[in-house]
């Protein structure tokens, strides 16, 4: 896994894919963010996390399934995090603050590795920033029940694989028809919008360099 997790961070020090190829699948355009920057009202910031751990020495990495509630992200899967307030430094500190809000365990010994690209969700306005962490180990986990159903803790050989990248007819509310999408069969678990572009971004960085094999 270190191999792994040094080749991720020295990738993401580098201009970084983008959402273009995932979006493709999509059939559909989101707004740009110099765009979405530029509404009235701002969208507001917010920040999530990416952990990557090993699992009996199995490489993880952490999504959590969102209560059923009255609302545009009912019952979907996201990465831990949530929206930046004024007492956060900055936006890793909002996903390392909500990292541990959301699922009750520490961030201490969680090395940030660097950022992915920010996602604006147009139907709750949000633009997300999210961040890469590696941990050694991870837990105990103790996830708040008025913000998690319940956590996935994912092989990363399953997020890597091709078999994960199905399609599939969903109704999207910034068209208001429905189309077919691209998301990730993850652990019986439906992931798409705004998470599975971050998840496409994510597997193209952890992809072996063609030229070197690593």
């Amino acid at each position: 896994m270190t191999e792994l997790i040094e080749r991720l961070q020295r990738r993401l020090k580098y201009p970084l894919p983008g959402h273009d190829r995932f979006l493709e699948l999509s059939g559909y355009k989101r707004p740009d963010l110099e765009r979405a920057r530029a509404l009235e009202p701002p969208p507001r910031e917010s920040a999530v996390l990416a952990l990557l751990y090993p699992k009996q020495e199995v490489p993880h990495l952490l999504l959590m399934v969102r209560p059923v509630y009255a609302g545009v992200h009912s019952a979907q899967v996201s990465f831990p995090g949530g929206k930046w307030e004024d007492h956060d430094a900055n936006l890793r500190a909002t996903a390392l603050r909500e990292f541990e809000e959301e699922t009750g365990a520490s961030t201490r010994d969680v090395q940030v590795l660097g950022q992915l690209s920010p996602v604006y969700i147009p139907p709750s306005r949000m633009l997300v920033t999210p961040f890469v962490g590696h941990a050694t180990s991870a837990g105990p986990w103790e996830p708040d029940p008025s913000e998690v159903a319940r956590l996935l803790e994912v092989p990363l050989d399953l997020v890597l694989s091709d078999g994960c990248l199905k399609r599939r007819t969903q109704y999207i509310q910034l068209m208001g028809r429905e189309v077919e999408i691209p998301y990730f069969d993850l652990c019986g678990e439906v992931v798409w919008g705004a998470t599975a572009m971050m998840i496409a971004e994510l597997r193209e960085l952890l992809a072996p360099d063609p030229e070197s094999g690593q």
